[in-house]
């Protein structure tokens, strides 16, 4: 084999990649980032996680790629390990699809039928070429460019297919090429042999596909492609296993499972059909092998292994626990965050919800801060004032972690309503956060009443009552409709926050009038009006995130516009909700405010 043609098949085999990969994103593309939803909330038992991986990975031609989107459930928290293990499994069954359709390029060669040549790799390639690329030039969809790159993906593997079957034909009468494979008819060789191959080719799809072209030499036989098969599999897991550096603990796990089937599959099945063929001597491994009886082999080896494994996934669970025990200092808290997957950017529908279900703990988060804040005003206590700073310092790592996640995320290409969703998020996360530094300034102005011993008047001390009773009341509304999406129950927020604007102001005047009487210290005055423009300050945020809630549902996008929305009468009742608020705080009937 001279340069030359070592140089046609690296190009056939780079070729070969491309197409792969290329028609691998279109399949997902088109499938609206669905496959990745279904794969975490359809596999509730074993069997249904074997086949929604077999299926998955089918489509989109890696069981690399499934186990990579596996681990990344596992480490945010999506699914659980038994889970993963399952649709592991039905990856690696589901990855031999790709040989099978490799062997479209043995259709219609020589000596075939002029019908059957229609069918050939050259002429179905040259077909499926120009359809995929007047769909990506001339069609406008998205969707209809994205089956372009399916097709074009589909005729470059081919083309790939057929370079690298051509550059391997002159091999079949050079002995130096012979005498090297037929040292791989030693089954350990064999099976490092194609460990090492699938490391290098990061897929086991690719592998077998090479393997398949060198079976045009006439050389390959059953003794010398079995070995490599079962090399294949086992070093299909290393690309899994680095995607499981710097996972959590349990993503660490779901990469190792891969790891550790594959081998347990290879060692079984060497460990019972050597013996056997040592014994009987199976004629089948003299056998030469062509595309089309690898393609079966390796579905064969695949689907019987897991088969006969499939009861024993939660042996497997167990056995990747023990070896990688638990942490105990692993911190409830923070595991929500584990959510925001960088691997899952590239799927946005996923990577929004899992934003939505990490804001939503960082609300409760937000919300615990005020109420631990509010309390220490009445029962001060240093335990109370900790608790209240860890709270506020957990909310800022959110808010930083969201918006960086977010950030990446508008870099991709999403539907208007998940760009709006993003939109309104980095919002919402940013009054959470500000509500969480007011909690902070309430609990040190608690501190400081504390430690000197302020006491204010009766009458400052009933508004104070008053007004944080209205504090824990729109806190509990704005948050209680922001974890549940509850936009009927939003609608409540705003007109509280008008009573409650109204009511700080009211404090704030009958205050000044107090000290220009005398009744108060200029201490306890600094303190009471910074007690009362956070309350206002929280107040305000509130009655943001309530707006978000609505656009959210509404899709609306300007903030003044809603707040008009929100204040007409019909149909959510902006006057009724006021005067009952107004009633219950302000005490007396007054005009509702323009």
């Amino acid at each position: 084999m001279d340069l030359s043609s070592v140089i046609i098949l690296l190009g056939g085999v780079a070729m070969f990649l491309f197409g792969m990969s290329l028609m691998g994103d279109g399949l997902k593309r088109v499938a609206g980032n669905q496959l990745e939803l279904i794969l975490y909330r359809l596999s509730s038992t074993p069997l249904k996680g074997i086949l929604l991986g077999t299926g998955v990975t089918a489509v989109i031609q890696s069981s690399s790629a499934t186990s990579v989107m596996v681990v990344g459930f596992v480490n945010s928290a999506m699914m659980k390990l038994r889970q993963a293990i399952a649709i592991i499994m039905g990856a690696i069954i589901g990855t031999s699809v790709t040989g099978w359709v490799i062997c479209l390029s043995g259709v219609g060669g020589d000596g075939a039928s002029a019908a059957l040549k229609l069918l050939s790799t050259d002429t179905l390639s040259a077909v499926i070429a120009v359809a995929g690329i007047l769909c990506r030039m001339v069609a406008k969809k998205k969707s209809t460019q994205h089956i372009g790159d399916i097709m074009m993906g589909f005729a470059v593997l081919m083309f790939g297919m057929k370079t690298m079957s051509g550059a391997v034909s002159g091999l079949r009468e050079d002995p130096n090429f012979i005498s090297f494979l037929t040292s791989f008819s030693n089954p350990f060789l064999g099976i490092l042999i194609g460990i090492v191959f699938t490391a290098i080719l990061q897929s086991a799809s690719a592998a077998v596909g090479i393997l398949q072209a060198l079976s045009n030499t006439g050389l390959i036989t059953m003794d010398i492609a079995l070995p490599i098969i079962l090399g294949i599999a086992i070093g299909a897991s290393v690309p899994v296993l680095i995607s499981g550096v710097g996972s959590s603990r349990d993503g660490k796990r779901a990469a190792l499972s891969y790891l550790v089937i594959e081998v347990i599959r290879v060692v079984l099945f060497a460990a019972i059909f050597y013996p056997l063929n040592a014994i009987f001597a199976f004629p089948i491994m003299h056998q030469t092998m062509d595309m089309f009886s690898i393609a079966l082999v390796n579905t064969l080896f695949r689907l019987v292994t897991v088969a006969l494994l499939a009861p024993a996934i939660p042996l497997f669970e167990r056995l990747v626990c023990a070896l990688i025990p638990g942490s105990p200092e692993d911190e409830a808290e923070t595991e929500d965050m584990n959510r925001l997957e960088e691997r899952f950017i590239a799927y946005p529908t996923l990577a929004v919800e899992q934003t939505r279900l990490t804001i939503h703990q960082m609300a409760r988060l937000t919300r615990k801060s005020i109420q631990e804040a509010v309390t220490l005003l009445k029962e001060f206590s240093d335990k109370g004032m900790q608790e209240v700073r860890n709270l506020e310092s957990l909310v800022d790592r959110y808010e930083d972690k969201i918006g960086s996640y977010l950030m990446k995320l508008t870099g991709h290409e999403m539907p208007e309503t998940q760009n709006r969703a993003v939109s309104q998020y980095l919002r919402a996360i940013t009054d959470l956060e500000r509500i969480s530094d007011h909690a902070l300034n309430i609990a040190e102005r608690a501190e400081e009443i504390h430690e000197k011993g302020i006491r204010f008047s009766e009458k400052a001390t009933r508004e104070m009552d008053n007004l944080v009773e209205a504090i824990r009341e729109i806190i509990a509304i704005t948050f209680d409709s922001f974890v549940n999406d509850d936009v009927e129950v939003a609608y409540r927020v705003e007109p509280l926050e008008q009573v409650i604007d109204r009511l700080c102001r009211r404090m704030k005047e009958r205050h000044t009038a107090r000290l220009q009487k005398g009744k108060c210290t200029i201490v306890n005055g600094y303190i009471f009006n910074d007690l009362v423009a956070d309350f206002e300050r929280v107040s305000d945020h509130c009655s943001n995130i309530a707006i978000v809630i609505v656009e959210l549902k509404d899709n609306a996008l300007d903030v003044h516009e809603m707040s008009d929305l929100i204040k007409q009468d019909h149909p959510h009742h902006f006057e009724e909700y006021y005067n009952e608020f107004q009633t219950k705080y302000l005490r007396k009937k007054d005009e509702i405010p323009a």
